[in-house]
């Protein structure tokens, strides 16, 4: 933290103090004369008119941008904030400040991209210097500019809090694979106490895109393909971040809804390619994420995606900003752009010539903030007295931000407790609760002649073999957590923990994916296949002295991930594993050893060779930081593979798209293949064995504005307990309009012990069965629906239920 002169100490001290009490004095009353918007007794509608009244055109603008490439701006050459640049930078004050726990600004031999989780970069600030740098950059704004506005800031929270020891989860993709939403609510419960502990107030999460696409990198940032599986979700993650109502608690941040829209299937599989997608297929598919989350919580900040729908970029979409998200959702928040994606508006779509006219078409879409930096807003003040953009528009984007200002209580708190961050980073709950995700990720795909789950007493020999057995990754914006469980670590441990049972460890590499695996860094660069014929050959010689294998496989940070610049790429034009590992498994495959293989990995791989000769064959997706630890829960029988397919797995490219809820023209067939893919949606087995009835309706007839109740009954079987998700999907046999062949509708994870039978209750309202009509009006038709129950998107129980008109009997 920048020493401060002697005179400005004091003031810092007193609102350390001031901000962290509690009680009547947190809420003292302001001096006698001090302006309205200063006063908490106020209602914020008040609070914000008051403070706008007061700005100057340069301040209004001011709020409506951030700093991150410039932190050089309002730091010293070591990283340490320092107020005589602030003000020298930014004399009316800022918006945001992108990113405090990076290190941004800091001149570094070396320096990569600087993108979130860039692990090959300088290291982050820690927890206590990260809350110092928040706090120093707070006084700044709160004591030294006119009107003592504070700032937000920003973080990254995909799978957990993006910075230095924070706890890392599951990446989003296997978080979805979960089906357990009161999961996710703690999950970024974590994240969000760990932000807010250092100082930020607003998280650029969750992704709520609908992913159709498995040749994007970005997959793996994504809850899957289904818009309801995603909406719940993603909802749940919500709750965890910002809680249910506002302000702001202590421990919350606010969450960004990201990103708006047909960011999940882009023209070619590359990330931010057209969307070329109906307005149909838009309504859907692709907005009900955004109107449920919008429709259920006090949502503040919504994020433009990067790609253009018919012509127009989201980020210049007036249709899509204020005509769709503002007036039919009823959206009040604040729109943030995209890192950059204001001046991509002239450097990739060429719909603006210049900054000025990429400020303009932005504003008049109706972006409030540009991040990360002011680029092309810092042009609004010329522009508006230039007459091309009018005050009335600042002032709307403007009432916006003030108003997350209010919510997030940092006129009344702009501090945080440096001392307390380290202590609520990484607890102990926290880490346990990354275990416990790890598990319920995992989906149990095959599992010949019930290998798993492995009994430590007969295991003997366990040759651990594969690139990423001994380091795991742990997936696109991640930073490094105070530490990471290898698979390989865990089995050692798990043979310790057994060690008169005859149980021993051995490791061979087996195959390297590529030399490094930092997601920041440009280049990627494929191991060398002769390197790989030897070490396959010395995982053979292992595997051959032992008893059972476990093959670890799939990508890392670097095969699947972000591609955000034509120098950085990470989408693929196949599915297959990366270099040599089918080369491995097979060698290993050969040997007709008892064979488990575990995928990590961030796409949905085809795994046909695997799918046909593993003896049992696990998706793991990215585990997070305790990997190991849930592999091995899983593996030695501690936990059930619960988990389920958010996604449909493609046997080839060929088969693309592969989304479940198809149209009934789709897949009609091909020469010498099949169009069903190598495992549908919803799928995933377990160590046990249930039994789901046929839905059983209230009715088999309501009126199309009617509710109606729907129970299922499920059974376990087996000798074992285990979780099932009970799956409640829909049909309409005739419409109007084509209709999907399924759609998900509910689902609830359950957990039985052997014999246990539990009734699983589910409503069906008149919005689940309405769809969008030859007007393109929203409507719930009469006419016959199929109702079915399962365990998965294809072994399926129905009913048949009959909608009639509104006043029919």
């Amino acid at each position: 933290m920048t020493r401060l002169p002697s005179r400005r100490r004091a003031p810092l001290a007193l609102a350390l103090c001031l901000s962290i009490a509690t009680g009547p004095l947190a809420a003292m009353a302001q001096p006698a004369g001090a302006p309205l918007y200063k006063d908490p007794r106020q209602p914020i509608a008040k609070r914000v008119d008051d403070l706008l009244a007061r700005m100057t055109l340069e301040e209004k603008v001011a709020q409506m941008t951030g700093v991150w490439e410039r932190k050089d701006l309002i730091q010293t050459p070591q990283g340490q904030f320092s107020l005589e640049r602030a003000e020298q930078a930014f004399p009316n004050g800022l918006g945001e400040i992108s990113r405090p726990s990076d290190r941004r600004g800091v001149k570094t031999a070396g320096s990569d991209s600087g993108a979130a989780g860039a692990s090959d970069q300088v290291a982050g600030r820690g927890p206590r210097e990260t809350a110092d740098y928040t706090n120093a950059a707070q006084h700044w704004a709160v004591e030294h500019t006119r009107l003592g506005i504070p700032l937000l800031m920003h973080e990254e929270g995909l799978h957990g809090y993006v910075a230095p020891d924070a706890t890392s989860f599951p990446q989003a993709i296997g978080l979805a694979s979960t089906w357990d939403p009161d999961l996710l609510t703690r999950v970024f419960s974590v994240a969000a106490r760990e932000m807010r502990a250092r100082g930020a107030q607003i998280a650029l999460a969750p992704v709520v895109d609908v992913a159709r696409e498995p040749r994007w990198g970005r997959i793996e940032e994504t809850y899957g393909e289904d818009p309801y599986l995603v909406g719940t979700m993603g909802i749940a993650a919500i709750r965890g971040f910002q809680g249910d109502t506002l302000p702001l608690a202590n421990d919350k941040v606010f969450a960004t809804l990201k990103h708006f829209t047909g960011h999940g299937q882009p023209e070619n599989g590359t990330n931010v390619g057209p969307a070329e997608i109906s307005e149909r297929t838009l309504r859907e598919n692709f907005f009900p994420p955004f109107q449920r989350a919008i429709a259920a919580l006090p949502i503040q900040a919504v994020m433009p995606s990067y790609n253009e729908i018919d012509g127009v970029p989201s980020s210049a979409s007036r249709w899509l900003l204020t005509d769709v998200l503002r007036g039919e959702f009823g959206f009040k928040g604040a729109t943030t752009s995209d890192y950059f994606a204001i001046k991509e508006l002239i450097t990739r779509h060429h719909i603006a010539a210049d900054l000025d006219g990429a400020a303009i078409r932005a504003l008049d879409a109706g972006m409030d903030l540009e991040l990360p930096d002011g680029e092309a807003y810092a042009r609004l003040p010329a522009l508006v007295k230039a007459g091309k953009v009018q005050m009335a528009q600042i002032d709307t984007a403007v009432r916006h931000i003030l108003a997350m200002k209010f919510e997030s209580g940092l006129f009344e708190h702009p501090y945080v407790d440096a001392a307390l961050a380290e202590g609520r980073t990484a607890t102990p709950d926290a880490v346990a609760l990354a275990r416990q995700a790890a598990r319920e990720a995992m989906v149990l795909l095959k599992n010949d002649r019930g290998l798993l789950p492995l009994d430590p007493t007969k295991v003997g020999r366990l040759a651990v073999i594969g690139p990423n057995a001994k380091t795991s990754p742990i997936g696109g914006y991640s930073d490094v957590p105070r530490h990471v469980v290898g698979v390989l670590e865990a089995m050692q441990e798990e043979a310790k923990a057994h060690g008169g049972a005859g149980f021993t460890v051995s490791y061979a590499e087996g195959d390297r994916i590529t030399e490094g695996h930092a997601w920041a860094s440009d280049a990627v660069k494929l191991a060398d296949p002769a390197e790989n014929a030897k070490r396959i050959a010395e995982a053979v010689e292992v595997a051959k002295k032992s008893d059972v294998v476990l093959l670890v496989l799939g990508d890392n940070e670097q095969t699947s991930r972000e591609a955000w610049a034509d120098n950085h790429l990470g989408d693929r034009d196949d599915l297959d594993l990366v270099g040599q590992q089918n080369d491995l498994a097979k060698a290993i495959f050969d040997l007709h050893k008892p064979t488990v293989v575990l995928l990590l990995n961030g796409r949905p791989l085809s795994v046909n060779l695997l799918a046909e000769h593993a003896d049992a064959l696990v998706e793991g997706w990215y585990l997070g930081q305790e990997t190991g630890h849930g592999v091995a829960d899983v593996l030695f029988g501690r936990a059930d593979p619960g988990g389920k397919l958010p996604v449909s797995i493609a046997r080839s490219v060929g088969q693309l798209p592969i989304y479940y809820n198809y149209k009934p023209t789709a897949r009609r067939g091909y020469l010498f293949d099949t169009t069903k893919p190598l495992y549908p949606f919803g799928y995933g087995l377990s160590y046990t064995r249930f039994d789901i009835s046929p839905p059983r309706l209230s009715s088999p007839q309501v009126r199309a504005d009617q509710p109606v109740k729907v129970q299922v009954d499920v059974t376990n079987t087996g000798a074992r307990e285990g979780d099932e998700v009970v799956q409640l999907y829909i049909h309409r046999p005739v419409a109007s309009v084509t209709q999907p062949v399924l759609e998900l509708k509910r689902f609830q994870r359950v957990g039985l012990q052997p014999g246990e039978r539990r009734t699983v209750d589910f409503e069906l309202t008149p919005a689940d069965f309405a769809f969008w009509n030859l007007e393109m009006k929203d409507v719930n038709e009469p006419g016959p629906v199929v109702v079915s129950s399962g365990s998965n998107s294809v072994e399926l129980k129905s009913a048949n239920l009959e909608i009639t008109a509104p006043g029919a009997r």
